[in-house]
């Protein structure tokens, strides 16, 4: 493995309620859904209506700009109903499971008589593609570009995320086998970044990276950026760790297996631990019997990146975990726990409150209050701190705040998704939602540049 490389500019927010080492099986019954809004910037077309029957793998819908790529059911049984809102929109796509997790067959040969059409084809028809996230813009990869890498990222460093050296150390074999049939279709060019000593330095036929220090060590965008940053007119990949398994499985034995482990996390859960749950589950059959709790957020994802849930909801495609933390929506005595309190339970990254003086091992229960509402941007410093890449974080944050195309190019833009500001939206006095403005103007240069 190559030197490590050492994340500083960062950030760990110190939660409580990490997972335990332990996995629950998830019962396949009841609703799933597969909404087409987890995947940004697609316009979906339905190949199925209300009623039919479907296997796992049967194609539920494709995209309308893009017909090759499909999304394909998690569970056998029948589809319920399509949800659609305004102007018909289609918002979900409910599937009434019937238990049995009858899969759809797919024809295929061994790894090494593949080329590389035939994987890209094989991950297109089984609805594996999907995961494939294409940098820049930060949406589904398009087939018909040519990458100069796919980049896996084997641990994430953000708060309370799964340890995916527990959740795939049964998992080698397909593991490998998933890692095989991605350098078929890329050649060789697969970049695998893992912390020091770790497992997966034992994966083959890839380019090995190490990285440590603070978060955001372990998103994949950190990590492309210290290793072969983007330049205008370059396209890269990305695909979470458990997916290339799932790959793998798949290249195996012809079937999809569509459960993955969730990492069930956050103060407010009474049981911590993984779930084997299959993609698609309803939130509430994920957190029954483990939240005691009334007011709280349900968030799929961690705090920084995650989506708000209701109980009803499902949880999205590229989550790996569940946090439920307090909802901040409560009244503080300003002299107890409000701006004049002491703030011995209050985490920060400044020296603000006096809890920079304890221990690094200790946790805190933190709540979704912003303290303070948005206001006019001021310079500080705050987001240079938390931003590992060598590029001008409020300088490029203006530029998408102002829609200006050619400063958001001479900035970096191209290098960026929304998740790599998630840190610099934390400290932000300003309390600005950056994450959304970098998604506007990466929208604004796809729709403008590309």
């Amino acid at each position: 493995m190559s030197n490590t490389i050492s994340i500083r500019k960062g950030l760990n927010i110190r939660l409580i309620g990490e997972a335990t080492k332990e996995i629950r099986e998830v019962p396949v019954s009841g609703i799933f859904g597969v909404s087409p809004l987890d995947f940004h910037g697609l316009t979906p077309k339905m190949a199925v209506k209300e009623g039919d029957t479907v296997l796992v793998g049967d194609v539920l819908f494709f995209d309308k700009k893009k017909e090759a790529i499909k999304f394909v059911s998690p569970v056998s049984g029948s589809v319920k109903q399509i949800v659609r809102g305004e102007k018909r929109k289609i918002i979900n796509i409910l599937i009434d499971s019937d238990g049995k997790q009858e899969a759809k067959k797919f024809s295929i040969k061994p790894i090494k008589e593949q080329t590389a059409d035939d994987v890209k084809n094989l991950l297109l028809e089984s609805g594996f593609w999907s995961s494939m996230k294409q940098r820049p813009i930060d949406i589904i990869a398009n087939p018909s570009n040519k990458a100069k890498g796919i980049f896996v990222s084997s641990f994430d460093s953000a708060p309370l995320a799964p340890d995916y050296e527990f959740v795939l150390k049964n998992e080698m074999e397909a593991l490998q086998i998933g890692f095989d049939a991605l350098s078929v279709m890329m050649e060789g060019k697969v970049h695998l970044s893992s912390k020091p000593n770790s497992s997966f330095s034992k994966i083959q036929g890839v380019i090995h990276h190490s990285f440590d220090g603070v978060h955001p060590a372990g998103n994949v965008g950190t990590q492309i950026h210290h290793i072969d940053p983007i330049n205008k007119g370059e396209f890269v990949w990305s695909i979470n760790i458990q997916e290339v398994a799932e790959i793998g499985k798949f290249f195996a034995s012809g079937y999809i297996n569509s459960s993955r482990k969730i990492a069930l996390t956050g103060s407010e859960v009474t049981t911590r631990t993984y779930l084997n749950a299959t993609r698609g589950s309803k939130m509430e059959s994920l957190v029954k019997n483990s939240v005691e709790a009334t007011n709280v957020r349900y968030i799929s994802g961690n705090v920084l990146t995650g989506d708000r849930k209701e109980l009803t909801e499902y949880i999205g495609h590229y989550h790996n975990q569940i946090t439920v933390i307090p909802e901040g929506n409560e009244y503080k005595f300003f002299l107890t726990s409000g701006w004049l309190g002491a703030g011995f339970d209050k985490f920060s990254n400044s020296r603000l409150f006096p809890t920079f003086l304890l221990s690094k091992s200790k946790k805190f229960r933190l709540d979704t209050n912003t303290n303070g509402e948005e206001r006019a941007f001021v310079v500080s410093g705050e987001l240079e701190r938390v931003f590992p890449f060598d590029i001008l974080p409020v300088q490029l944050t203006k530029a998408a705040i102002t829609n200006d195309i050619d400063g958001m190019e001479n900035l970096g833009i191209y290098e960026v998704a929304p998740e790599d500001f998630a840190l610099c939206e934390y400290v932000c006095t300003t309390k600005i939602n950056i994450q959304e403005k970098i998604r506007q103007g990466l929208d604004l240069i796809a729709s403008e540049c590309m």
